[in-house]
């Protein structure tokens, strides 16, 4: 198969050196895509900034924006058959660019955030663009109050196959806790280890259900 991965943070920017942005490392996302290549598959690595060295064996699509993130990965999917969705997009964005750099006067900053592309939902929308077979789509959610509840609503929304549901203490570190999320909410599956074995695990599962027919 071939197939598209998105990783690490997005960049929102403030001003032209300040932006906003999250603690995601990249590590899962980069340890999906190497566990789809090692598994035999192509991979195109979407990837925000981070402090990793790419995957061998990838195509790497290096972005800094939300919006950038979309557009490439718009266009790298209607040429895949599927999608693991394993970056953390910045939700909001500033209303606002300054140009320069915000002086520092003493005085009080209000910023106005408006929300950025949901790249998940984008990607979901589009899965049977031009396809009999509508590509799959696995989604991540990170969540800390209701996890599943919230990981059910996300597939929905979106319009995934499965979510993979994981919580903040995943964040930056080098293993992580993950339940596979199904399409009526029930946990297909439980993992635990480090980030390249949870990949491993999610690849060799997408290999069966996807040779399965990709049972509901």
């Amino acid at each position: 198969m071939k197939v598209l991965v998105t990783a690490g943070p997005t960049r929102e920017y403030l001003d032209d050196v300040r932006y906003l942005s999250n603690a995601s490392s990249g590590k899962m996302g980069y340890a999906v895509a190497a566990a789809l290549a090692a598994a035999g598959h192509e991979c195109v690595l979407v990837s925000g900034p981070v402090g990793l060295a790419p995957p061998p064996g990838c195509e790497v699509i290096p972005v800094e924006t939300t919006a950038q993130m979309r557009a490439a990965s718009e266009e790298a999917f209607a040429d895949c058959d599927g999608v693991i969705a394993a970056a953390a997009v910045c939700d909001y964005r500033p209303a606002v660019r300054v140009a320069g750099k915000i002086k520092k006067d003493g005085a009080p900053v209000s910023v106005e955030l408006i929300q950025t592309d949901d790249v998940l939902a984008a990607l979901g929308e589009r899965k049977a663009d031009g396809r009999e077979t509508p590509r799959w789509v696995i989604g991540f959610a990170l969540e800390a109050a209701n996890p599943r509840e919230n990981a059910l609503q996300k597939l929905r929304a979106k319009q995934c196959d499965r979510v993979v549901l994981n919580g903040p203490a995943s964040i930056g570190g080098d293993r992580t806790a993950a339940e596979l999320i199904g399409p009526r909410g029930e946990v297909v599956v439980h993992w635990e280890g480090t980030k390249p074995s949870v990949a491993g695990d999610l690849v060799d599962w997408i290999d069966a259900w996807v040779a399965a027919g990709r049972p509901a």
